[in-house]
């Protein structure tokens, strides 16, 4: 339990201290085109395929491979950015996904090649999101590091909803002018970027190279090896695990609940669009209006809210209300994830942040696709309601058990430290090594791990 925690004398961040900051409003700013821009690109190309074949499973491929490079090399992608400057990585990784949208917008290209291209263009994605995120800290001090992202993730979500939206209005005109307005906004982004954001140097010096295999172990390490940083990881997994299944099920759930009252469609839009927007207005009113040592002490209590909410599910509600009880379950998601990213960047040395995002983004698609899919496959012996408050109600043992073995604020502090410290020490010039001391690792800090 954690039960000496103290408030903390700093306020909550405001929204005008977190714009102030230029480089900031740069990120933001191009964060907000590539995402809107990426969803419109799912909805065309998905079309598009669709449209060229008449095969749902291929228009389905079409959708799915954007998420392929996290499953099958994400740390390893996101290491990358480690090794380059951060604002160098984040306007080349743009300017490839521009030049590849503008080849798959071309006339006539033959599926398969769509793809291979598609594919190539999200590989570029790992890459540049860990950059991005490795920035975060950087900019922003203290809590409005907690605020800013809480803002990334609520314009994500919007984007998303946004996204798709615009992309099916325009595809079904035009699948072409969607894939040019997706490639525009990576010229933007671009552009932002390299006259808003601030040079850095390489996280990882060319002395603190080894393998690009060894580095992205050692990132594992990191984020498993240190406690803080394993509950932390913990905790956004299993939430994850449990709030996004109403999504995944939300076609085949809207259609078996459809009657006269509302159409199917309608009943799925509702159902899919409900977390994002539960999780924007929870992302902001905590984010905003809860001071940061209230919100550490919210975590627990939303953790274990957060299942229990769509419980009730069991009983076969209508889709207006599973449609509020999956908004509610998102806002108290955002009322857990900004804190804990927050939490988590701080605890991490500098030359750690990039290759830590890649282990955490690579674990949340893999447990989002494996509880869509286990609850698929559970849904095709027994009614959704059944699967969801089911799945629910272990989430909601699981959550208990995370909350109950949450660190207290001391070991929290101390992690944070002791990370401040390793970075300190590794921005000093280090001695030469005595013959047969051995190396310390690829970029670790000599006693980040314990």
């Amino acid at each position: 339990m954690v039960s000496d925690e103290r408030p903390s004398p700093e306020g909550p961040a405001t929204f005008r201290e977190v714009f102030a900051q230029r480089e900031y409003r740069a990120i933001f700013a191009a964060s907000a085109l590539t995402w809107t821009g990426d969803y419109v690109a799912r909805a065309a190309v998905t079309l598009l395929v669709y449209r060229a074949t008449d095969s749902v499973a291929l228009s389905a491929a079409a959708f799915a491979v954007s998420y392929l490079p996290w499953l099958i090399g994400g740390p390893l992608l996101a290491t990358i950015a480690e090794r380059h400057r951060y604002r160098q990585v984040m306007v080349v990784c743009d300017l490839v996904r521009m030049a590849l949208m503008l080849l798959i917008a071309v006339r006539d290209m033959p599926v398969p090649v769509i793809l291979v291209l598609l594919f190539a263009t999200t590989l570029a994605n790992p890459p540049s999101q860990a950059a991005r995120s490795a920035l975060m800290p950087l900019i922003l001090p203290g809590d409005r590091l907690v605020l800013g992202l809480s803002l990334n993730v609520s314009v994500g979500q919007a984007a998303q909803v946004v996204g798709y939206l615009v992309g099916a209005a325009v595809a079904t005109v035009n699948p072409t002018a969607a894939l040019l307005m997706n490639a525009s906004t990576f010229a933007l982004s671009a552009a932002l970027v390299r006259f808003g954001v601030q040079d850095r140097p390489p996280a990882m010096t060319s002395q603190h190279r080894s393998h690009l295999l060894r580095e992205t172990a050692a990132g594992f390490q990191m984020v498993f090896g240190t406690p803080v940083l394993r509950a932390i990881a913990v905790l956004v997994f299993s939430s994850l695990l449990f709030s996004i299944v109403p999504e995944g099920l939300a076609a085949a759930w809207a259609n078996e609940r459809a009657d006269a009252s509302m159409h199917a469609g309608m009943a799925q839009a509702m159902i899919m669009a409900a977390g994002p927007v539960g999780f924007i207005l929870g992302g902001l009113l905590v984010g905003r209006a809860v001071a940061p040592a209230r919100r550490l002490l919210l975590l627990r209590p939303l953790a274990v809210f957060a299942p229990l909410i769509l419980v009730p599910a069991l009983f076969d509600p209508p889709p207006a209300v599973v449609a509020l009880l999956v908004a509610a379950c998102g806002f108290a998601v955002a009322g857990i994830l900004p804190v804990a990213n927050g939490l988590f960047v701080q605890a991490l040395p500098d030359g750690f942040r990039a290759r830590a995002f890649g282990v955490m983004a690579t674990g949340v698609q893999v447990i989002q696709g494996l509880a869509v899919l286990v609850t698929g496959l559970l849904a095709e012996r027994f009614p959704i309601p059944v699967v969801v408050g089911v799945w629910s109600a272990a989430g909601v043992l699981l959550m208990s058990l995370v909350a109950l073995r949450w660190p207290d604020q001391r070991t929290v502090t101390a992690a944070i430290d002791s990370a401040r410290h390793a970075s300190a020490d590794k921005a000093q010039p280090e001695p030469p090594e005595e013959p047969g001391s051995g190396h310390v690792g690829p970029g670790r800090p000599r006693h980040a791990v314990t």
